[in-house]
């Protein structure tokens, strides 16, 4: 496994050198929407202690972060009127890991409704900051 490199793009985001679209934020996690969403209200968890995936993280700091995880889920359900959640998380590129740094997905579902590809082309900014503004009111 290679190691961390601290100028992934969630690192970036983490330090304020790119913008996202924020979600939730405490001491130890940033959520924030998924530029490039597989469903309406796709939503990423990420632990603000750089590791690059699940394998070399502080199993420590899994209590904080899954705690979030379950917190988003609960608003993404109740913001988009979701049937379900998906929770995905990804190790290596050959695990389906393109960003290597620790996250987790919380993916709205609805029945009978795939998810769409992950092409890699990003969504509406404003969108995302409708969809954001959803998540930050089911989280009040």
């Amino acid at each position: 496994m290679s190691a961390y490199d601290p100028d992934n793009i969630f690192a970036k985001i983490l330090r304020g050198e790119i913008p996202s679209q924020t979600i939730y934020e405490d001491d130890d996690v940033l959520a924030i929407m998924d530029v490039m969403p597989q469903a309406e209200g796709h939503a990423l968890v990420i632990p603000k202690a750089p590791s690059r995936n699940l394998l070399d993280a502080d199993a420590g700091g899994f209590g904080a972060l899954f705690s979030a995880v379950q917190r988003v889920a609960k608003a993404a359900q109740t913001a988009f009127e979701a049937d379900g959640v998906t929770i995905q998380q990804f190790n290596e590129a050959a695990g389906g890991q393109s960003v290597f740094h620790l996250h987790v997905h919380v993916i709205p579902r609805h029945m009978g409704v795939p998810l769409r590809p992950h092409t890699g082309a990003m969504a509406d900014q404003a969108l995302l900051a409708e969809h954001a503004e959803r998540y930050r009111r089911a989280l009040a």
